[in-house]
């Protein structure tokens, strides 16, 4: 069978065989001319890893086993071929399940938490040099690196079944078959994913770190961050007493709002509500449109009860919506903050209408509520809104807040 004769006559093209994706996706770079070249492949493959050199003494030996196979004999062939599309079919169906499990987290209560995530390392890199973090939400970044694992899975089988079909290659069919599996457990998502699943309760981003990340309580004086756009973040950290107060006096009102938001349940909201006024009342951050209620409500820190009638006081408006569409209620219904929601409705009563506002998805709070297993906000929700045949009756009829 004349297909099968054409084998790499180089290690160039040999390497090719051998990298699979990891190779197409270095095509721009210089063909590999040393051994250590292999390790540059690897890498560019699993950028949450480094290589191991336990996984190079096996790349190794495999590799010159390989080249011994006989690329005429259709026995061979078919076993290569059998082995191979068996390897990468449990392959592609991990990185599924991976993949819809992150995208699955990517939604969840966490999304916007912050996080500070180090480069992928190089094998040229200076070991000594200062590392830059790169400031990203959560549900971004998880959400991405799971996409990129799936694609370059997927288009490395693609590439490699090519090179055998079109260019009689069976070299990478052997390399594949068995450094495919230590690839994919070589790469800390995907090995987390698969071995203990998503967010058990009581778990957080914190408590399972998947990318060796930091956060804001994490970084030190020394650590360089920067922003998506590259541009360096400068944090200003607060002290203890007077010194304190003057600092909150620096600072924008947006900081203060988002410091208290990333300091979650623990958050000290003082400094937030002595800055509140009826200029601010309705701020809405920047990017995404959030708002002090919003975050008040759903924090669940000491005195956040304050705040909100603070808020209340000072004109906020609770139907105010942020880029997705959510209102206050969305917020307390998402995050799972019943006290949230019981402040909220007291304040701003039923008749408003938040409850039957939808999302850019078409969800209500309620909803959003039951979708997170939040029994508890479902619980007041319910038993200030469902139960009240006259609040229902006035929104019915008067269709005040009421959304499509």
């Amino acid at each position: 069978m004349e297909l099968h004769k054409q084998q790499p006559t180089d290690f160039t093209s040999y390497l090719c065989t051998t990298g699979g994706v990891s190779l197409v996706r270095s095509h721009k770079t210089n063909p590999p001319k040393r051994i250590s070249s292999i390790v540059a492949v690897s890498i560019t493959n699993n950028p949450t890893s480094t290589m191991a050199f336990n996984k190079l003494m096996v790349m190794l030996p495999l590799m010159f086993a390989a080249r011994k196979l006989d690329g005429e004999d259709e026995q061979v062939i078919f076993m290569l071929r059998c082995a191979y599309f068996s390897v990468q079919f449990i392959i592609s169906l991990s990185v599924i399940y991976v993949f819809v499990v992150c995208n699955k987290i990517s939604q969840s209560k966490f999304k916007g938490t912050l996080i500070y995530v180090a480069p992928a390392p190089t094998p040229l890199a200076d070991p000594n040099a200062k590392v830059q973090y790169k400031q990203i939400t959560f549900g971004e970044h998880i959400y991405s690196t799971a996409r990129s694992l799936l694609t370059s899975t997927l288009f490395g089988i693609v590439v490699t079944s090519g090179l055998h079909y079109y260019r009689g290659m069976i070299v990478g069919l052997a390399m594949q078959s068995i450094m495919g599996p230590l690839n994919l457990f070589e790469n800390k998502l995907a090995k987390a994913i698969l071995l203990s699943g998503g967010f058990k309760d009581g778990e957080s981003p914190q408590s399972r770190k998947f990318f060796d990340e930091k956060y804001r309580e994490d970084l030190t004086k020394d650590d360089d961050v920067v922003d998506g756009e590259g541009k360096v973040i400068v944090f200003k950290k607060e002290v203890a007493g007077e010194a304190s107060k003057k600092k909150d006096s620096k600072r924008t009102f947006e900081a203060i709002l988002l410091d208290t938001w990333d300091e979650g349940e623990k958050a000290d909201v003082m400094p937030l509500m002595n800055a509140l006024n009826k200029n601010n009342a309705n701020f809405k951050i920047s990017q995404s449109g959030w708002t002090p209620l919003m975050i008040m409500s759903a924090l669940g820190a000491p005195k956040s009860d304050v705040v909100i009638k603070k808020l209340k006081e000072l004109k906020a408006n609770a139907s105010v919506v942020d880029g997705e569409g959510w209102n206050a209620l969305h917020w307390v219904a998402f995050h799972g903050c019943a006290s949230g929601a019981k402040t909220l409705l007291e304040e701003y009563g039923v008749n408003l209408g938040l409850q039957d506002v939808k999302d850019k998805e078409g969800k209500t709070a309620l909803e959003h509520a039951k979708q997170e297993k939040n029994n508890d906000v479902v619980k007041v929700i319910e038993e200030m809104v469902g139960g009240s045949e006259e609040s229902k009756g006035l929104t019915d009829k008067d269709g005040i807040r009421k959304r499509k």
